[in-house]
């Protein structure tokens, strides 16, 4: 754990980029939280876990404003919407980046920039670090980051500040997440879409575990920049985290299967628990913990 330091966390109030926040400035850091702040309230949320709101747009952003000091950089602010235009999330997820590490060079040791496992072409196995690119989703989100951990990679290189790029799969827990939403269709008794290229493999990965693993991945930044997944130490089929959510709230799960739905995210987590750590949060208790916090009345 990081303490002493000064870091800059872009997208401050998602689900990744504010538990890890919260816990650096819990650990004696001083922490800067990026955001647009659409809603007020989400300002005070980070004033009350010890972190000094910035509000800002990444998109066309200059940086000129940013603290001079900061010493890290956790990168997770993103265009998410995806039927956004092309151009626009190009320009926020990969142009605004480069100018974000440039402004930071001189004093930045560690920038992570979150990047996403849906960059990966479908591979029918647990996905590796040098499998090519397919924009997994056909999104531009996927397109989008692909050109942006280009630019990381030339930043890096060409103005010497240590990076990692972490290709995110499945976080989840209190403050939701992909698994969660999955299982919130179950518990209203809607059906989940799944690819027909039965069973379909994830690597969720719980808060506590993502937290940890996300602060360390800004401790092993380095020149040229690292590429790591980022995900849950355990596969298990979205089939099975789904039937063992049904048997803790006593639903049945009502699973679909589309050839267009969106393929298996499955990891290959080498290279992960080499140069980050092995997760700690065994799937089974991540899912029970996040139905606790998200709806613990359905719980048996």
């Amino acid at each position: 754990m990081l303490e002493g330091e000064t870091v800059l966390v872009t997208g401050a109030t998602g689900k990744v980029a504010f538990p890890i926040a919260r816990a650096l400035a819990a650990a004696g850091n001083r922490v800067y939280g990026l955001a647009r702040f659409s809603d007020p309230r989400s300002a005070d949320r980070l004033r009350k876990s010890g972190i000094e709101p910035i509000a800002g747009d990444l998109h066309l952003a200059t940086f000129a404003d940013l603290p001079a000091d900061s010493g890290y950089v956790f990168h997770a602010g993103a265009a998410l919407d995806y039927d956004s235009v092309w151009e626009y999330d190009l320009e926020v997820n990969a142009l605004s980046t480069g100018r974000l590490m440039t402004a930071v060079a001189d004093s930045c040791r560690g920038f992570v920039y979150c990047s996403t496992g849906s960059v990966y072409k479908h591979q029918g196995r647990p996905l590796r670090e040098d499998d090519p690119p397919g924009a997994h989703w056909t999104s531009n989100y996927a397109f989008s980051k692909i050109a942006g951990e280009a630019i990381v990679r030339h930043v890096a290189d060409d103005r010497g500040v240590p990076a990692t790029i972490i290709r995110i799969f499945s976080t989840y827990g209190p403050e939701g997440g992909m698994p969660w939403n999955r299982v919130a269709k179950v518990l209203a008794g809607e059906p989940v879409r799944l690819h027909t290229d039965r069973p379909n493999h994830f690597n969720p990965i719980y808060e506590d575990d993502y937290v940890r693993l996300g602060i360390r991945a800004l401790e092993v930044a380095d020149v040229p920049a690292l590429t790591v997944n980022w995900s849950g130490s355990e596969a298990v089929t979205a089939e099975d985290y789904l039937a063992y959510a049904g048997e803790l709230t006593g639903t049945t799960p009502i699973i679909t299967y589309d050839d267009d739905a969106h393929t298996e995210l499955w990891s290959d987590v080498s290279k992960m628990h080499e140069m980050l750590g092995r997760c700690e949060v065994p799937w089974q208790d991540g899912f029970r913990r996040t139905i606790e916090a998200l709806a613990p009345d359905r719980l048996r």
